[in-house]
């Protein structure tokens, strides 16, 4: 069994982020990065399909030279390969589909992993288009997969409960968090990955379909005020809560 893993390298969530100077991208100086944390789910996902059913794992991300670290995570957590999409080049959603769209199909695997979405963009698009450009079923939102040969039974949140899928492979899954509990990498692993090669490919130039015209940051908050400390403030805040808040 081939399982291809799609991984995002991303700002920490602790990381203070500042715009940059061009008004549309984000200034990395200073930057924590990580491996998307929704992408863990779906590493380990793959991991225990391998360990189930054997196989082979492969990561695979789209950017430039710093996603390697993120790849070398993916490696020391178990992964058997890793490819990296080399191009700094700024892509959307779709471009960012389209390329590992094309790389995908080349490789002919049997199921396709990402993070429900990256939580740099957060727009959860990317593996949905992947699928549809592949033409494979998908089920997104996962917590719960149950592979019996070629089948699968994907268990996906939706709002307000949950919904059951039954796919045939190849497909793509986009994994939720609760899907399991990502392991820690071993040092063993980290070390051996630190040797483990990382493949380059050049994807197609991107056919961006959208752009970011600029980046600026939400409005300040108004002060706070204080109408009063008793209850006899209460038809002065009904007030303002009417007439300035326009609340109710």
């Amino acid at each position: 069994m081939k399982l291809i893993v799609c991984i995002n390298h991303v700002p920490d969530t602790t990381a203070k982020i500042n715009i940059g100077n061009d008004a549309k991208s984000i200034d990395r100086t200073g930057v924590t990065y990580i491996i998307n944390p929704y992408d863990e789910f779906a590493v380990e996902e793959c991991l225990r399909w391998k360990e189930k059913h054997s196989g082979e794992v492969v990561a695979v991300s789209l950017g430039g030279d710093t996603h390697k670290e993120t790849l070398r995570k993916a490696l020391a957590m178990g992964a058997d390969k890793a490819v990296l999409l080399k191009d700094d080049a700024p892509r959307d959603s779709y471009s960012v589909a389209r390329a590992l769209a094309d790389f995908i199909k080349k490789q002919s695997p049997d199921a396709v992993f990402f993070g429900k979405q990256s939580i740099d963009s957060d727009d959860a698009a990317v593996g949905l288009m992947v699928a549809e450009m592949l033409g494979w079923p998908s089920a997104s939102v996962a917590v719960k997969i149950e592979l019996t040969g070629d089948h699968a039974t994907a268990t996906c949140e939706i709002e307000g409960g949950h919904e059951t899928i039954a796919l045939k492979l190849p497909a793509v899954f986009t994994a939720q968090k609760g899907l399991n509990e990502p392991r820690y990498p071993s040092l063993k692993g980290i070390m051996t990955s630190k040797n483990k090669p990382i493949e380059e490919e050049s994807p197609a130039p991107p056919q961006n379909k959208s752009e970011v015209v600029a980046m600026k940051r939400p409005a300040a908050k108004n002060a706070g005020k204080i109408v009063g400390t008793d209850v006899s403030a209460v038809p002065e805040l009904v007030r303002l809560l009417h007439e300035e808040a326009k609340v109710i």
